[in-house]
């Protein structure tokens, strides 16, 4: 449920709010808008909101019927804005991360960064750790790509984001890392989500190969619910039975979620339609449909790629999509960064 504060309440009645909630075995997640000042009781057992109602400073007690409670718009009816690098997501913000699908060598990189540097990018993806269908693809250099990343994000003064896979590699990874990322694959890997919880770096979660909103919305539950507000939701395509692209790009889930939720929702062009030439118009799509940013892949050579070299642009052609996002954010009133 949520208790919401009056306009006046004083930072002791706050308090004794909190410790009455816990006290009956619930966890408090305090939410801070303009406003009011919003309580949400999760978890415990029954308690009766008029007993909440009678406490010094509460002005209304709200029950939550949906599943999901620290992502819902009932909780904090405001944007969530994360903001990495200077880059911003969510908040009429649009942020852009790109980079290689999977890190190769120091110079493929170093190449690769440079340019997107050079055109205003200040968040380089590129996967440490890859998880491949087949277990005879490549599965990625592990530390030493962590080690290359960082190294070049740091020479271009970049941000850096790549896939975590497991419980065993967080700690390693918050050494190198700036933003986590988890996989369609492990998105209800209700595990790793709650060890994720604990972490204060944010954290972007990709939708499943198959998974429903709700379903996706209730791993996001699963974060933040462990203490880490910092969450930036990801569509990157489900699978149906269409074949003509990897996965079915559901633009639909963008205004979908916003309605439910405050998270920034941001899009994977790129693993969603598996071929370059539809990522420009689906990334543009995005921007359109009032997504929150984008996470494209480019590699300074596609061909030589090791890794889905089909669905990476050239850098010359995320040049030209960047410089159309900028063009086309005033207009739908989204600041491109």
């Amino acid at each position: 449920m949520l208790i919401i504060m009056q306009q006046q309440a004083q930072e002791c009645q706050i308090d004794n709010v909190v410790k009455f909630i816990k006290d009956k075995g619930f966890d408090a997640h305090i939410s801070r808008g303009e406003v009011h000042t919003v309580i949400g009781a999760v978890g415990g057992k029954i308690i009766d909101p008029r007993d909440l109602e009678l406490l010094p400073g509460v002005e209304e007690v709200i029950k939550i019927t949906s599943p999901y409670k620290l992502v819902s718009r009932a909780f904090q009816p405001q944007d969530t804005v994360i903001e990495v690098n200077g880059v911003k997501f969510g908040g009429g913000n649009f942020g852009v991360i790109a980079g290689p699908c999977t890190i190769e060598t120091f110079e493929q990189m170093d190449k690769t960064a440079k340019q997107l540097s050079s055109y205003g990018v200040k968040v380089l993806r590129g996967g440490a750790y890859k998880p491949r269908t087949s277990p005879y693809a490549f599965q990625g250099l592990g530390v030493d790509g962590l080690k290359i990343i960082r190294e070049v994000a740091d020479k271009y003064s970049m941000a850096v984001t790549t896939e975590v896979m497991d419980i065993s590699q967080i700690e390693t990874m918050l050494d190198y890392v700036d933003i986590l990322q988890v996989g369609a694959r492990n998105m209800q890997n209700f595990t790793l989500l709650k060890e994720l919880g604990k972490v204060n770096i944010p954290i972007i979660l990709k939708r499943g190969l198959a998974a429903t909103v709700e379903e996706w919305l209730m791993s996001a539950e699963y974060i933040m619910s462990g203490g880490n507000r910092n969450v930036i939701l990801c569509e990157r395509g489900i699978r149906t039975f269409e074949k003509v692209t990897r996965n079915t790009l559901d633009i639909s889930a963008i205004p979908v979620v916003q309605k439910i939720s405050h998270l920034p929702v941001i899009v994977d062009p790129s693993h969603a339609t598996g071929l370059r030439d539809k990522v420009i118009p689906m990334s543009k799509a995005t921007i359109a449909a009032g997504g929150d940013g984008l996470i494209v892949e480019v590699h300074y050579n596609p061909e030589v790629a090791l890794c889905d070299g089909a669905q990476s642009l050239y850098p010359e052609d995320f040049k030209t999509l960047f410089d159309d996002l900028k063009l086309l954010g005033p207009i739908l009133k989204k600041k491109v960064n």
